[in-house]
């Protein structure tokens, strides 16, 4: 099965990464590896990265000039070393278990992006974090892991971030 995890610059996203690593990618055994290595789930680590939008400033009344191309194209840059860095943290975060996983930039709106590259990949499983938003604040301002879970054409897990309280405390991944 292939396990595909989104990931981002978040704690949210950090927390699911290491329950993926921690419940679906347990340690093995030595003398077990060559068996296991074959049962094995495949990972995958996607990061949307958003498509720019142009940029406006305002230079008087009833007048703007839109940002240079170069400029454009520097941003862009900057973000695709961005994820980069970010995918090479995550896949260092895998590797210290013992997880050898691949890594993928996509790009688009993450939550359409997430679930066009579960599908493209033939994904069994997409899992994404969670803020932790309420109802309302998940209505206003948008959840990526709501849309997933509605759109999404293979099973999705949501994993919801650490409560804080102590009495949960051993129920908590440590990344």
């Amino acid at each position: 099965m292939k396990v595909v995890a989104a990931v981002d610059d978040s704690d949210f996203s950090r927390h699911a990464l290491a329950w993926v690593l921690d419940h679906l990618f347990p340690a093995a055994a030595a003398d077990e590896k060559a068996e296991v290595e074959t049962l094995r789930p495949a990972l995958v680590l996607v990061h949307a990265l958003e498509p720019l939008r142009h940029v406006m400033y305002p230079v008087g009344p009833g007048s703007a000039v839109y940002g240079a191309p170069s400029m454009m194209e520097s941003v862009r840059a900057a973000q695709t070393e961005n994820a980069r860095n970010l995918l090479d943290r995550a896949k260092l975060m895998c590797h210290q278990r013992g997880v050898s996983a691949e890594a993928v930039v996509v790009e688009g709106e993450p939550r359409e992006a997430l679930c066009r590259a579960a599908a493209d990949m033939g994904a069994g499983l997409l899992v994404v974090g969670s803020r932790g938003l309420g109802a309302i604040k998940r209505a206003f301002l948008g959840s990526v892991s709501d849309y997933c879970a509605h759109h999404a054409s293979c099973p999705i897990m949501v994993v919801k971030p650490p409560r804080d309280d102590d009495d949960h405390a051993a129920h908590r991944t440590t990344s």
